[in-house]
C-alpha cells in the first residue's frame, strides 16, 4: 500500500512538473509578440532620459520600466510612461499589444498621429495621451475599443472634427478632448454616451448648438467653453447629477431657466461667462446650496440680483461683472448684506454694472478670507466704512468711477496685503491718509479725479513695491513730492497732473530710471526743465504742460530715444527748438505751443508732418513747413552770410587735405588695393592680434562662447580697464567671410541705437604665424542669447524662463533695432539674417541685435521698392526657416525680408518652437501654425511656461477677466502681429514702424497702464 502511494505521489509531481514547464513555455512563446512590440515602440522614441533602457533582453519584458503584465499569462496590460520626457512618435506596433487595458503616455512630448491601429485593442478601458504634440484627427476606429472607459487625448494639437462612431462607446465615463483644434459639430451620436460622467472639449473650435448633450443623464461634469457654440441652452439644466457645468466663452443668447437652482442640487460650479444671455439671474440659485463658484461675468443680465446668497456657505467665488444688472430702485445692494454669511468668500466682482445706492457698511463684515473686490464703475454713493479694517485678507480693492463722498478712513492703512488700491473717478475729500504708508506691498495706488486736499504724505516713500502712481485731478498743494523720490520701482506711470503742486522740479526726478510715463501738467510748477529727465531713457510719455517752467529746452533731453509723446506747451520757455528734436526715433506727437520759443522751424522728423506737431503761440518761429504760413527766416547781415558761405567751404578744405593725407600714408605703406575696407580700419582700429589673444587667453577653447558661419566668439578681458568683451575672430578660409567681415563693420561704424550691438574695436593684420586675421570685437552681453534661453540643452543643470513682460520687452528691443535700422539710417540697413541666436541679452535683458555679416544697404527708405544699392548675383543669405520665401527666387535684399525674420522670430518667442521643428511638415509651417490659432486658439500654443505664470499670477493679484483675460488678449495680439509679418507676400506684411507701435499697445494694455 505504501509502494502504491509512493508511485502515486511521483507520477503527480512529474504531471505537475509537465504542465508548469508547459505553462511557461507557451508564455514565453505568446509574449514574444508583446516583446517584439515594445522594441518596434522603443525604436521610435525620444529618451534623454533613459527610461526605457531595460527595454533589452537581458531581464524579462515584465520587469521593463513602465510595463506592466498579466499574473496568469505574462501579457502586457499595462503601458505606462506618464511624465518621463519621451518623444518621438507612438508606433503602430502598439496595436499588437492585444492583451492591453492600459496606455498613459501622459505629460511627454510625443508628435504625429495617434496611430490608428490602436483600435485593435479590444480589450483597452484606459487611453490617455494628455498634454503631448500629437497631431492629426482623432482616429475613427477608437470606436472598436468597445470596453474604452477613458480617452483622454486633450492637450495636443489634434484637428478635424468629433468622429461620429466614438458616439458606440457606452462604456465611456470620461472623455477629454479639450486645448486642441478640433473643428465642426457636436455629433449627434455623442448622446448615446449613456455611461457618460465628464465631457471636456473647451478650447476648440467647435460650433453650433448642443441639443444632443440633453441626453447624457450621468453627467458630473460638462465643460464646453472657449468655443463658438450659440443658440439657446437646451434642457441640460434638467440633469440632476450636473456639478460643474462651464458655458464659458462661446455665443449662446436667451436666458437661464428660472428653476436651474432646484434642478441641480449637486451643483459646485456654474460659469455661463463670456457669452450674450440676457434676463435675470435665476433667484432659485439659493436651492443650490453646494455652490463655489459662479461666474456670470460678461453678459446681458440686468435687474435686480434677488438671490439668497447667504443659503451657499460654501460660496468662494462671485463674479456678476460688466453686465446690466441694477434697477435704479432702493436696497439694490442688499444682496451684500446677504453674503456676509459665506465664511468661505475669497473674490467678488459686480464692477461695471448700473448699481446704484449708498455702499452698505456691511460690506466690512464679509469673509475674513476675501481677497479681490471690485465694485468699480457702478453709480454706487455713500461713504468708505473704517471697519474696511477688517478685511486683512484683502489684496485688491478697486471702488473706482462711483459717486462716493466723505473722506478716505485711515484704517484701509491696516490691510497690510493690499495690492491694488483704485478709488479713483469719485468725490472723495479731505487728505490723503498717511497710513497708506503702512501698504508696504502696494503696486497701484490711484486717487485720481476727486476733491482731495493737502500734501502728499512722506510716509508713502514706504511703499517700495510701487508701479504705478495716480493722484492727478485733485487740489494737492505743496511742493513736488520729495518722498516720492526714493520710490524708484515706480515704472509704469506717475500721474501728479491738474493739481496745485508749486515749486521746481527735482533734478531726483532723474531717478526714474525706468518710469514709461510722467505727467505733472497742470499744475504751478517752476524753473527750469531738469538736465537730469535724460537718464529717464524709457519714458514714453512726458507731459509738463500748463505751468510755469523757464529756459530752454536741455540738450540732454536727446537721450529720450523711447520717447512717442512729449508736451510741453503752456510754460514760459525760450529759445531756439532743439534740432535733435527732429531725430527722436519714436516722437509721435510732440506740444510746444503756448511758449516763447524763436528761430527756425525743424522740417524732418516729426515735424515734416503738421499733424503730428503744435507751435501754436509762438510768436517769433519761422521757416517750418509751407503748411505752418511761417514767415521765412531772414539773414542776420552780411557778416553772418560770410561765414555761412566761409565756414562750409574751410571745413571741406581741412576735411579733403586730411583724406588725402591719410590716402597718401597708407599707399605708401601697402601695396594692396584701395579699398572701402581702409576707411573703415582707420576709423575703428584699436588692437593688436597680441592684445586679443591675451585677452581670451591665447583663444582658449574655455572661452568658446558662439559659434557661426563665418567665425567662432571668445569671452574676454580687454585693457587696463579689464573690460569684459566678446571677440569674434573670423573664419577668413571660409568663403565670403572677408565680405562678411567688411559689411557688418561697414553697418556698425556709424549706427548708434540701445538694441544694436556696439562694436568696441576691430583688429585687421596677422597672427603670430604671419597668417591674415581679422576679428571684430562687441560690447559683452551677460545673459547670452535669446536662442539659449528659449532653447536650453537638456544638460543644463538651471533652467530659466522669461516672463511675459520680458518677452514683450525682448519683442520691442528687436523692433525697434529694425525699424532703426530701415527708416533712421542713411542710407538704409537690412540685417539680412534676423534669429533668436543673433539677439543678445544683457545683465537687465535688455535685447540687442548682433550679427550684420550679411547686412545689405537700400538705395529707397520705401519699404515696398527699396532694393540693395549693390545686388549679389547669389542674393541674399540667411538661415532656414527664417530667411524670406522671396529671397529663395532670387529677389534683392528688402526690408519686408527683415518683417518676415522678425515675425518668425516673434512667434518662436512666444510659442518656444523653432520653424525648423519636426512638427512642422506636409505644409504645416510655424506660420499656418499660429494662423490657425487665431483668434481664439491662441492660448493653446503659447510657451506653457506663460500660461503657468498667467494663472499664478492672476490667482494672487487680479480677477480673472483682468488677469488671464488680459494676457489672453495680449497674446492674440502678439501672435497676429508674427503672422501678419510672417505673410508669404512682401506686400501683405506690415511695417516696422506699426509693428513697434502695436507691440508697445500690446504691453501697455497687458501692464494694465490705464488701470
Amino acid at each position: 500500500m505504501l509502494s502504491s502511494i509512493s508511485i502515486f505521489c511521483c507520477l503527480a509531481t512529474l504531471s505537475l512538473s509537465l504542465l508548469l514547464h508547459s505553462h511557461t513555455t507557451i508564455c514565453a512563446n505568446s509574449n514574444e509578440t508583446d516583446r517584439l512590440a515594445l522594441l518596434a515602440i522603443k525604436s521610435q522614441l525620444h529618451d534623454p532620459l533613459g527610461v526605457t533602457s531595460s527595454w533589452n533582453n537581458s531581464m524579462n519584458l515584465c520587469q521593463w520600466t513602465g510595463v506592466i503584465c498579466g499574473r496568469r499569462h505574462q501579457r502586457v496590460t499595462r503601458l505606462d510612461l506618464r511624465n518621463q520626457g519621451i518623444g518621438g512618435t507612438l508606433s503602430p506596433y502598439v496595436g499588437n499589444l492585444s492583451f492591453l487595458r492600459y496606455i498613459n503616455l501622459a505629460n511627454n512630448g510625443f508628435l504625429g498621429e495617434i496611430p490608428p491601429q490602436i483600435g485593435r485593442q479590444d480589450m483597452l478601458e484606459g487611453l490617455v495621451l494628455s498634454n503631448n504634440s500629437f497631431s492629426g484627427t482623432i482616429p475613427t476606429n477608437l470606436s472598436r475599443c468597445s470596453n474604452l472607459i477613458e480617452l483622454f487625448v486633450d492637450t495636443n494639437y489634434l484637428v478635424g472634427e468629433i468622429p461620429a462612431a466614438i458616439g458606440s462607446l457606452f462604456k465611456l465615463e470620461r472623455l477629454f478632448i479639450f486645448h486642441n483644434h478640433i473643428t465642426g459639430q457636436l455629433p449627434a451620436s455623442i448622446g448615446n454616451l449613456s455611461s457618460l460622467l465628464a465631457f471636456d472639449v473647451r478650447e476648440n473650435i467647435l460650433w453650433g448648438r448642443i441639443d444632443s448633450l440633453v441626453q447624457l443623464r450621468n453627467l458630473l461634469l460638462l465643460d464646453i467653453a472657449f468655443n463658438h457654440f450659440s443658440g439657446t441652452i437646451p434642457p441640460i439644466f434638467n440633469i440632476s447629477s450636473l456639478e460643474v457645468i462651464s458655458l464659458s466663452e462661446n455665443r449662446f443668447t436667451g436666458s437661464l431657466p428660472v428653476d436651474t437652482g432646484v434642478n441641480l442640487p449637486n451643483l459646485r460650479q456654474l460659469s455661463p461667462n463670456g457669452n450674450n444671455f440676457t434676463g435675470s439671474i435665476p433667484v432659485s440659485l439659493s436651492n443650490a446650496s453646494r455652490l463655489e463658484m459662479i461666474e456670470f461675468s460678461r453678459n446681458q443680465f440686468s435687474g435686480r440680483v434677488s438671490v439668497d446668497f447667504s443659503r451657499l456657505k460654501n460660496l468662494s467665488w462671485l463674479n456678476m461683472g460688466i453686465n446690466n444688472l441694477g434697477t435704479g430702485t432702493a436696497n439694490e445692494l442688499d444682496f451684500i448684506n446677504l453674503l456676509t454669511n459665506c465664511s468661505k468668500l475669497e473674490r467678488l466682482y459686480f464692477n461695471r454694472n448700473r448699481f446704484e445706492g449708498e455702499l452698505p457698511h456691511s460690506v466690512a463684515n464679509l469673509s475674513s478670507t476675501i481677497k479681490q473686490i471690485a465694485m468699480g464703475r457702478n453709480r454706487i454713493s455713500g461713504t468708505i466704512p473704517p471697519e474696511i479694517r477688517k478685511l486683512v485678507s484683502l489684496n485688491w480693492l478697486t471702488i473706482d468711477r462711483n459717486q462716493l463722498t466723505g473722506t478716505i478712513p485711515p484704517e484701509i492703512g491696516e490691510l497690510k496685503n493690499l495690492q491694488l488700491l483704485n478709488l479713483g473717478g469719485n468725490f472723495l475729500q479731505g487728505s490723503i491718509p498717511s497710513s497708506l504708508g503702512n501698504l508696504t506691498l502696494l503696486t497701484y495706488l490711484i486717487l485720481g479725479f476727486n476733491n482731495l486736499q493737502g500734501i502728499i504724505p512722506s510716509s508713502l516713500a514706504n511703499c517700495n513695491s510701487l508701479l504705478g502712481l495716480n493722484v492727478s485731478h485733485n487740489k494737492l498743494t505743496g511742493t513736488f513730492p520729495q518722498q516720492i523720490l526714493s520710490i524708484t520701482t515706480i515704472s509704469l506711470y506717475l500721474a501728479l497732473d491738474n493739481n496745485l503742486l508749486n515749486g521746481p522740479l527735482p533734478p531726483q526726478v532723474g531717478n526714474f530710471k525706468t518710469l514709461m510715463r510722467l505727467d505733472v501738467s497742470g499744475n504751478k510748477f517752476s524753473g527750469e526743465i531738469p538736465a537730469t529727465l535724460s537718464a529717464c531713457t524709457v519714458l514714453e510719455y512726458l507731459n509738463i504742460s500748463g505751468n510755469s517752467f523757464g529756459g530752454s529746452i536741455p540738450l540732454s533731453l536727446e537721450s529720450l530715444k523711447s520717447i512717442e509723446e512729449l508736451d510741453l506747451s503752456s510754460n514760459n520757455l525760450t529759445g531756439q527748438i532743439p534740432e535733435y528734436l527732429k531725430n527722436l526715433p519714436f516722437l509721435e506727437f510732440l506740444n510746444l505751443s503756448y511758449n516763447h520759443f524763436e528761430g527756425e522751424v525743424p522740417t524732418k522728423g516729426v515735424f515734416n508732418n503738421k499733424t503730428r506737431f503744435s507751435i501754436a503761440g509762438n510768436g517769433k518761429l519761422c521757416g517750418g513747413l509751407d503748411e505752418l504760413h511761417l514767415p521765412s527766416c531772414q539773414s542776420k547781415g552780411s557778416l553772418t552770410t560770410l561765414l555761412k558761405v566761409v565756414i562750409p567751404v574751410t571745413v571741406s578744405c581741412l576735411i579733403s587735405s586730411v583724406c588725402f593725407t591719410v590716402v597718401y600714408v597708407w599707399r605708401r605703406r601697402s601695396s594692396r588695393k584701395a579699398s572701402n575696407m581702409l576707411l573703415i580700419e582707420r576709423q575703428l582700429l584699436m588692437n593688436s592680434y597680441g592684445e586679443l589673444s591675451k585677452a581670451t587667453d591665447n583663444f582658449s577653447p574655455a572661452n568658446k562662447i558662439g559659434e557661426g558661419g563665418f567665425g567662432i566668439v571668445y569671452k574676454g578681458i580687454l585693457g587696463k580697464n579689464r573690460t569684459e568683451v566678446a571677440v569674434k575672430v573670423i573664419n577668413l578660409e571660409q568663403k565670403g567671410a572677408s565680405k562678411s567681415f567688411v559689411a557688418e563693420c561697414k553697418a556698425l561704424r556709424n549706427i548708434r541705437h540701445r538694441n544694436l550691438i556696439k562694436i568696441i574695436t576691430i583688429c585687421s593684420g596677422r597672427d603670430s604665424q604671419g597668417v591674415d586675421f581679422k576679428a571684430i570685437v562687441y560690447e559683452y552681453m551677460q545673459n547670452g542669447s535669446l536662442e539659449e534661453w528659449l532653447h536650453q540643452s537638456n544638460d543644463q543643470l538651471e533652467v530659466y524662463d522669461l516672463s511675459l513682460t520680458q518677452r514683450l520687452n525682448i519683442a520691442i528691443d528687436v523692433a525697434c533695432a529694425i525699424e532703426y535700422l530701415h527708416y533712421y539710417c542713411e542710407p538704409s540697413i537690412v540685417h539680412g539674417d534676423l534669429k533668436p541666436s543673433n539677439v543678445l541679452l544683457d545683465q537687465d535683458v535688455v535685447a540687442h541685435v548682433s550679427d550684420f555679416g550679411l547686412a545689405k544697404f537700400l538705395s529707397s527708405r520705401n519699404p515696398d521698392t527699396a532694393v540693395e544699392t549693390r545686388p549679389s548675383s547669389t542674393g541674399i543669405r540667411g538661415t532656414v526657416g527664417y530667411v524670406a520665401p522671396e529671397y529663395g527666387m532670387g529677389r534683392g535684399a528688402s526690408m519686408k525680408g527683415d518683417v518676415y525674420s522678425f515675425g518668425i522670430l516673434l512667434l518662436e518667442l512666444f510659442t518656444r518652437r523653432r520653424p525648423t521643428d519636426a512638427m512642422f511638415s506636409g505644409g504645416l509651417t510655424l506660420h499656418e501654425f499660429a494662423k490657425m490659432s487665431l483668434p481664439e486658439k491662441v492660448i493653446q500654443i503659447v510657451d506653457s511656461s506663460l500660461l503657468s505664470e498667467v494663472m499664478a499670477s492672476s490667482s494672487k493679484n487680479t480677477t480673472w477677466r483682468d488677469g488671464r483675460a488680459r494676457a489672453e488678449d495680449c497674446f492674440e495680439t502678439v501672435i497676429r502681429i508674427g503672422v501678419h509679418c510672417s505673410m508669404e507676400s512682401p506686400t501683405e506684411r506690415m511695417e516696422m514702424r506699426d509693428v513697434v507701435a502695436r507691440l508697445c499697445h500690446a504691453r501697455e494694455t497687458f501692464l494694465g497702464r490705464w488701470i
